[in-house]
């Protein structure tokens, strides 16, 4: 009886063990350097009530996200950071090499994030010159938004960071001929936003200046459409921007450790083979009575 309750448990060690080895277990074994080429590439997304507006379908801001996220999708080992802005600016996400990150940050986007409401686009420039830090890889910056600047400034910004090698692209996110503001109560609109003559308030694309800052830049400027967001045209010429060697720091080797699992499954199977069925078979051969 003693040995059937001992196999029985040897016969189900060996089965965890082996269950253990198909799972496959790994150990990251060191942090080691990659080192890759690529440019340092920061997207400003303009996050202020007038991106809601339904000239681009679904809105403007969706529309923006989706081409920011396809855009994701083609970069190779280029670092990207992404800021957000309406009457100040946030770095939304440092910059990175983790795209599955990018895209995941770039989802949660929405205008609840900033409650000071306006386009301080200069702040958004000045903050993503400072973003790069002091990192000598060619930079570029990507100015997502519907041009309409209360705070001034932006040129002199544009300028300040032109000097320091920093080359600037704007995308414009609406038409010339505007569009109401819709106003939201939770997911339903209740309206579109008024003056307080009582007047619908018409966003419109204020292509001039973002064309200035893109000339200012050293850059491009295209306007996004139904079908075509930009950014497409915009990565391509990007692309022609000398890439430099970017170090970066990941886990990698990461070691299977299946193999010990298996070693310990099979030495308990040889145990219950060879020593028991021997035993079985020796005494069967002892006849004491006899």
């Amino acid at each position: 009886m003693i040995k059937i309750i001992l196999k029985f448990i040897l016969l189900m060690v060996s089965i965890t063990f082996l269950t253990f080895a198909l799972v496959d277990p790994q150990t990251g074994s060191k942090l080691e350097k990659i080192k890759r080429k690529g440019i340092d590439l920061i997207i400003a997304l303009d996050v202020s009530n007038s991106m809601l507006a339904e000239d681009l379908r679904p809105n403007r801001l969706e529309r923006a996200k989706q081409a920011i996220s396809r855009l994701i999708d083609q970069l190779e080992g280029d670092r990207i950071g992404i800021i957000i802005f309406a009457g100040k600016a946030y770095t939304q996400l440092p910059i990175t090499t983790d795209y599955a990150a990018a895209k995941m940050f770039t989802s949660t986007i929405n205008i609840n994030m900033i409650p000071t409401q306006g386009t301080a686009i200069a702040d958004a420039v000045e903050l993503a010159a400072t973003s790069f830090g002091d990192t000598k890889h060619n930079r570029a910056i990507i100015i997502i938004t519907d041009g309409e600047d209360f705070q001034g400034g932006v040129l002199e910004q544009t300028d300040a960071a032109v000097k320091k090698g920093i080359t600037i692209y704007t995308i414009g996110m609406g038409l010339p001929e505007g569009a109401p503001i819709p106003v939201y109560n939770g997911n339903f609109r209740t309206g579109y936003k008024k003056d307080q003559q009582g007047n619908v308030i018409m966003t419109k694309l204020d292509e001039t200046l973002l064309q200035r800052i893109a000339s200012l830049g050293n850059g491009m400027y295209i306007r996004a459409s139904n079908s075509e967001a930009g950014l497409n045209k915009i990565f391509d010429d990007i692309n022609k921007i000398e890439k430099t060697e970017i170090e970066s720091k990941q886990y990698s080797d990461y070691e299977d450790r299946f193999q010990y699992f298996i070693s310990l499954a099979l030495i308990l199977l040889i145990i219950d083979l060879f020593v028991f069925e021997r035993k079985t078979q020796w005494m069967k051969k002892v006849k004491p009575f006899n």
